[in-house]
């Protein structure tokens, strides 16, 4: 089948172009044309939170939303001095016209918390209404910025900050084109070929494109989070340009030996394509595993990136062919003006990416007028010399992997030590959500954050919202001495600033309230541990003691409680995720090599690399380690990170695990030797590995640029779990183990291989 699919892609390699240019545009210009609709908001997971969010949802209405920001106004002069009072109600007024937008303004009698002590500091909450998505919140955001800006002009002594996440705006990334521009530098070392370096570039951004398209499209139809587009430009460009290089390898491998152009495709789907079908394919498995944490949320990720790899895949084993029968022969020519021209493309790239905008108007001009130059200025049409190929057990590779192979147990114990040390900070992870206070210092949801923490506290920011339910078959009268009993035990608790007095729901006849609601402020930040420490004691410790037998009912809910509860029913999902996926991946790996041991050491190693880049990330993002260079301040790690970076990288491990042992099994089926089949198969697959992993690596830490926090996270989690498997596993333990087991790697117990599905990955050459 792979054969005849690279063969029909390759005879009939118009049609394919032009059918995937239809595609490209058409997915999105309907992605255009429907918008995005995206919803980053937690369902209900049946918690505290969210029985406290329906008592407000009943008789709170006005203060209910899942979408919050807030306007933060500092003024010297006190922000109840009538020329300020009169400007931020007119504000206020403007801004509560916004169709979908409440407002609880410090000025009314339902917001006296929030004017600060001092009078100089005061915030009015924004309240989105349910059905907004965070798109529209940002457009309503910059509204918000719209209005303020003449009344600052007005009055400088005035400033006005938008805080809040759903209201900030980020700028769209530009940081993946660092990527592609040390992208392309690597291919072009690799290949010595322009032509073979824009190939796999080609097909990841049509990929890519298209991925993206169809990830807005389905944010109408399931619940996407916003920053899911942005995982999966990452992923798509690590993994197109992956796929397309196997291919493109396997094709000038097949050349070399002397096939015409149609045969050496037709032997690349057949190996380099089929394996690349089973990776891709492991891969959408391993991010559609996150359906079974059950969460819309966490399932719109799986969906949204599974989408985008799957569209690359199947770009990698059509249109590369179909390109493939454009270039023909000429893939191994390379002018002088095509390197010079792919280098300042390259460094224009890299302007672009970097924010360095004039060496990309130079840099990008430049490349052009290179390539007209060279239709008629002579020298820039020279061939730049192909390198010779050494013979395979002359390769430094293969020097390499003898001298691993000479002291297994070595290499074994210092390989297996750096990455068990690298994985040590894992030991103190702390799942959670970071919050506004790790937004960069310039975004104005920075500044709104840091103003309500200098005049409230840092608690402010996170305020945690008591609700108290009535029990309507007893008398309200002890009910109500007993929550003004509460209300003092929970202001009396040592992580408490705060409690205002009790809202009720009918503020006509107090008696007759079916339920109140306390604003509860703690004395830390919404993301220090010890908020989560208080959060937990009143409700296991404080709060049952002090209403107990009253009969009233007393939820904690807010932004705080909501992470802390979603936080815990992630955690206790996480175990069968990652159990689910170690369980496919052994299977799928014996059913490939029909071996017992090697899929067994494939996912310990993994794992292994796994756990040494959540270590990294612990260091970096949790402790703060190197701060001042990366710009990243401490906070948890988002609980749904370590499932996504596993999900990810399992699956994109499993490439290089197929990649490499294939080859040795193939070297092995051949001559029985288990030791020089090992060193053979490393030499044949080192280059092809190394450059694969090197792009991926620079691609996903490009991303460490970005101003999202998650997106950061995601990038040097992804970047450091590639270089470590890349580098230490397939490089180092996996020589080391296969020697020390020698021909016991292949083992698998007859009845065993009886019941277990052929798959075959590699095709053959033949």
């Amino acid at each position: 089948m792979f054969r005849k699919v690279g063969r029909w892609s390759y005879t009939h390699r118009w049609q394919v172009v032009f059918a995937w240019l239809f595609v490209l545009i058409s997915t999105n210009v309907v992605a255009a044309q429907m918008g995005p609709a995206f919803e980053s908001a937690f369902q209900d997971i049946g918690s505290e939170s969210d029985r406290g969010g329906a008592v407000l949802a009943e008789h709170f209405p006005e203060l209910n939303s899942t979408l919050t920001g807030s306007i933060v106004v500092q003024a010297e002069q006190g922000v109840t001095t009538p020329e300020v009072q009169t400007a931020m109600e007119g504000l206020l007024t403007e801004v509560a016209k916004i169709e979908g937008v409440k407002i609880v303004s410090p000025y009314e009698e339902i917001g006296q918390q929030q004017l600060a002590p001092d009078g100089t500091i005061a915030f009015a909450r924004v309240n989105l209404a349910p059905d907004i998505d965070p798109t529209e919140a940002g457009i309503i955001g910059e509204e918000i910025r719209d209005l303020i800006e003449p009344i600052e002009e007005a009055q400088p002594a005035i400033a006005i900050e938008v805080g809040g996440e759903p209201l900030t705006v980020f700028e769209p990334p530009e940081t993946e084109f660092i990527g592609l521009a040390f992208a392309v530098i690597i291919l072009i070392l690799a290949f010595g070929s322009v032509l073979a370096m824009g190939l796999p570039i080609g097909v990841a951004l049509v990929g890519v494109g298209t991925g993206a398209a169809i990830t807005t499209m389905m944010t109408h139809i399931t619940s996407i989070p916003d920053f899911a587009p942005l995982i999966g430009i990452m992923i798509g460009l690590g993994v197109g340009i992956d796929y397309a290089l196997f291919i493109v390898t396997r094709y000038r491998k097949a050349m070399k030996e002397g096939l015409a152009p149609l045969d050496a495709v037709a032997i690349a789907m057949d190996t380099a394509g089929r394996a690349v079908v089973f990776a891709g394919l492991t891969v959408v498995a391993s991010l559609l595993g996150l359906l079974l944490i059950g969460l819309s949320f966490a399932s719109g990720l799986g969906i949204s990136a599974s989408a985008t790899v799957a569209v690359t895949m199947v770009a990698s084993v059509t249109l590369l062919p179909a390109l493939l029968g454009f270039a023909q022969e000429k893939l191994e020519i390379t002018r002088v003006r095509g390197l010079i021209s792919a280098g300042l493309i390259a460094l224009a790239m890299f302007g672009f990416g970097a924010n360095i905008l004039p060496l990309a108007a130079v840099a990008a001009p430049a490349g052009i007028i290179v390539l007209l130059l060279g239709l008629v200025f002579k020298p820039l049409q020279k061939l730049v010399p192909s390198r010779p190929e050494k013979p395979l057990r002359e390769t430094l590779a293969y020097t390499w992997s003898r001298s691993i192979q000479a002291r297994p147990w070595v290499f074994l114990f210092v390989g297996g030590g750096i990455l068990l040390l690298l994985s040590a900070p894992l030991l103190s992870l702390r799942l959670g959500f970071s919050d506004e206070g790790n937004f960069p210092e310039d975004e104005t949801a920075r500044k709104a954050y840091d103003l309500v923490a200098e005049g409230f506290g840092p608690g402010a920011n996170g305020l945690i919202i008591t609700t108290i339910s009535i029990d309507e078959t007893k008398d309200a009268g002890p009910q109500l001495a007993k929550m003004a009993e509460l209300q003092q035990v929970i202001e009396a608790d040592a992580g408490i600033a705060t409690v205002s007095p009790a809202l009720p729901s009918n503020l006509e006849d107090v008696e007759a309230s079916e339920a109140f609601l306390l604003s509860v402020i703690p004395t830390t930040s919404p993301q220090d541990q010890v908020t989560e420490e208080t959060v937990q004691r009143l409700r296991q410790e404080v709060i049952p003691q002090a209403v107990d037998g009253s009969g009233l009912e007393v939820n904690l809910t807010g932004s705080v409680p909501i992470d802390i509860d979603f936080t815990s029913y992630m955690g206790e999902r996480s175990l069968v995720f990652f159990s689910v996926v170690l369980i496919i991946s052994f299977v799928l790996l014996m059913a490939v090599f029909r071996s017992l041991l090697v899929p067994l050491k494939a996912v310990i190693m993994n794992m292994l690399s796994i756990s040494a880049a959540y270590g990294v990330v612990v260091a970096l993002f949790q402790w703060g380690w190197f701060g001042s260079i990366t710009g990243i301040e401490p906070a948890p790690i988002e609980p749904f990170v370590p499932m996504m970076l596993f999900a990810i990288v399992f699956g994109l491990s499993m490439d290089y695990e197929v990649f490499l042992l294939s080859r040795i099994k193939e070297e092995f089926d051949k001559t029985g030797d288990a030791a020089n089949s090992v060193a053979d198969g490393l030499a044949s697959t080192a280059r092809v590995i190394t450059a694969a992993a090197a792009i991926m690596t620079v691609v996903f830490g490009s991303f460490l640029f970005e101003d999202l926090r998650v997106v950061k996270l995601f990038g040097v989690g992804l970047s450091m779990a590639v270089l470590l498997d890349a580098s230490f596993v397939r490089m180092l333990l996996v020589p080391a183990t296969m020697e020390l087991l020698g021909k016991k790697n292949w083992w698998l117990p007859g009845w065993l291989d009886r019941r277990l599905p052929k798959i075959n990955v590699e095709g053959s050459d033949v």
